[in-house]
């Protein structure tokens, strides 16, 4: 079992490395997924995101979380081919939690994919855009 600390992680590349982890057929655990960090400014993800929430229907979906646990699964969830055995398969090795909880043991493992690469771009958390999209945190 892997364990990743989420922690000023940029969203998209440490999703792309976590799929691939599981597709090579390892357990993934990340904590702290509330301090998963998102490229761009706050505008434009928050647009963003509010547009996926809003498309479609209330009763038929598609149905967009607004947990920050959540936000990250579906983004790792994205990168998995999930409608095969494989990516069904890999994509029920993923556990994400807010938080560290106690049942997760050992040392979390240290991605190259901190927000140190954005050079002084700007960058929104994983809270942020949970708490604007109304989560209760």
């Amino acid at each position: 079992m892997m364990i990743i600390d989420g922690t000023d992680l940029i969203l998209g590349r440490m999703a792309s490395e976590v799929a691939q982890k599981l597709l090579a057929g390892d357990s993934v655990v990340i904590v702290n997924a509330e301090k998963v960090v998102i490229s761009g400014s706050k505008e434009t993800v928050f647009a963003k995101y509010k547009k996926m929430r809003d498309c479609g229907d209330v009763y038929k979906g598609p149905f967009v979380s607004r947990m920050p646990d959540r936000l990250v699964r579906r983004t790792v969830r994205g990168m998995l081919p999930r409608k095969k055995a494989k990516g069904k398969e890999a994509f029920g090795k993923l556990s994400v939690y807010i938080g560290v909880p106690a049942s997760v043991k050992g040392k979390p493992e240290k991605l190259d994919v901190t927000k140190d690469r954005l050079k002084n771009q700007k960058y929104v958390t994983v809270l942020d855009l949970s708490k604007w999209l109304g989560a209760k945190v």
